[in-house]
Order: structure tokens, then C-alpha cells, then sequence
């Protein structure tokens, strides 16, 4: 078992774990482009700062997406952070929602709306999570209510595994 990343302290710290988080949700298409600035003004009261995120802080919502990810990217690389490819944010969005597993209950025919069993993985924890995932919603219905049972216990236990690996990338 690894050490849990470490919780950031400061409210510098707690505005780079919000910028670091929200590149990963933005990439990964759970954030759009006229939400950046908003999420930068927050980060930006929070204590970081850097011209390129008051800048971003300042757009409107109704900016050119590309001027607003331009502007995103130059706040997050001034502020040390990696606009992460899509696939890496996919990976770390598949690590939250193991922790949402973790925490509590979620239904399994939601988990067929995203289509997570064919996130490409880069870990044995992540390819485990993943090929326990359910890929439609007939498979669910098809299940008797033992093998339910048994299935979520082990998507559970592969997603406890998961949230105590150590992570795809640092930032989300």
C-alpha cells in the first residue's frame, strides 16, 4: 500500500490542487471552456497568482473557447502544471470514480454510460477496475442477483485497490 497524496495545506497549495484537478476534468470533457474562468477566479482568491490566470480570471464566459484554452494553459503552466493528454485524464477521472465506489453506493447501470471498460490503462490496478466493469446494461440484466452481488463486491474491492495505488500522474 502506498502513502495517500498528500492534502494540500495552504491556500496556495488548495489552489493549485483546484487548477490541477479542473485540467484534468477539462480535458477530459467534464469541464467546458466558459466554466475556466470562473474556476480560475476561485483558484486566484484562493492564492495563486500569476498573470496568465488573472487574465483567464477576467474572460468572460461568452470568450472564444480558444483564447479561453490558450489562456488556461499558459495560467497552469505558470503555475508548474501540465495540461494532461486526454488519456491521462481519462485514467484520473477513472481514479475518482473508484473513490466514489469506495465512499459509497453507486449504481453499476451508471457506469455503463460512460463507457469506463474501454479506458485504455497503464496500470494492473487500473486494468483490474476496468475489466470489471460492466459494458452495457443487458449484461446487468442478465445477472442473477447472487452473481450482482459478487460482481459489485469485486468492482468494489478492485476500486479500493485502485484509490490506495499509487496514481497515473501527479495533478488530479
Amino acid at each position: 500500500m502506498t502513502a495517500p497524496e498528500p492534502v494540500p495545506t495552504t491556500p496556495v497549495q488548495r489552489g493549485l490542487a483546484t487548477l490541477g484537478e479542473a485540467a484534468c476534468r477539462y480535458r477530459e470533457g467534464a469541464i467546458r471552456p466558459e466554466d475556466l474562468p470562473m474556476i480560475a477566479a476561485e483558484a486566484l482568491a484562493a492564492g495563486p497568482d500569476t498573470p496568465a490566470l488573472r487574465e483567464l480570471a477576467g474572460l468572460p464566459r461568452n470568450a472564444a473557447s480558444d483564447d479561453v484554452h490558450d489562456a488556461f494553459a499558459q495560467a497552469l503552466a505558470e503555475c508548474g502544471l501540465p495540461l494532461p493528454d486526454p488519456a491521462t485524464a481519462r485514467r484520473h477521472a477513472l481514479r475518482r470514480l473508484a473513490v466514489r465506489l469506495v465512499d459509497g453506493p453507486v449504481d453499476l447501470a451508471e457506469l455503463t454510460q460512460e463507457e469506463w471498460w474501454e479506458t485504455e490503462t497503464g496500470t494492473a490496478a487500473e486494468r483490474a477496475f476496468v475489466e470489471l466493469m460492466p459494458q452495457c446494461s443487458c449484461c446487468l440484466d442478465y445477472t442473477l442477483p447472487s452473481d450482482l452481488r459478487t460482481w459489485t463486491a469485486d468492482l468494489r474491492a478492485a476500486a479500493r485497490a485502485l484509490t490506495t495505488a499509487v496514481p497515473a500522474a501527479p495533478g488530479c
